[in-house]
């Protein structure tokens, strides 16, 4: 885990600490090739240079995980990039995503999809 990605969640002193670091474990332990870094004030994990996995931390009253394929602009795929989304995301268009936790419950209960969920993102051919 990258230190200042530590620095800067204790720093926030967020009320989903404990879930922030459980999710920071499963998007790092999904793939051994994963780079943790800062991007727009909270934790981003690339592949190859690549972004594909933010989580915006602000508010501190919940806490969203954000698929998606970069920054850059890019032909928009004609289906979802992933088929099996456990009910999880809410598809802002076929190559963005996001999973929105406002309590502790909703992660436990996202909990034992997000492995997968995480995993099949990232192995997503662009």
């Amino acid at each position: 885990m990258n230190p200042d990605v530590t620095k800067l969640l204790d720093g926030l002193k967020h009320p989903f600490r404990k879930e922030i670091e459980e999710l920071r474990a499963i998007i790092i332990g999904s793939r051994k090739d994963i780079d943790e870094n800062i991007k727009w004030s909270g934790p981003n994990y690339s592949v190859n240079g690549q972004d594909r996995v933010s989580v915006k931390v602000q508010p501190a009253k919940s806490f969203q995980v954000i698929f998606h394929i970069g920054a850059k602009v890019k032909a928009e795929p004609k289906e979802r990039l992933l088929a099996e989304d456990y009910n999880l995301l809410v598809w802002k268009s076929n190559d963005r995503a996001i999973m929105s936790f406002k309590d502790a419950d909703g992660f436990i209960k996202a909990r034992p999809y997000m492995k997968k969920l995480v995993a099949n993102w990232f192995d997503v051919t662009l």
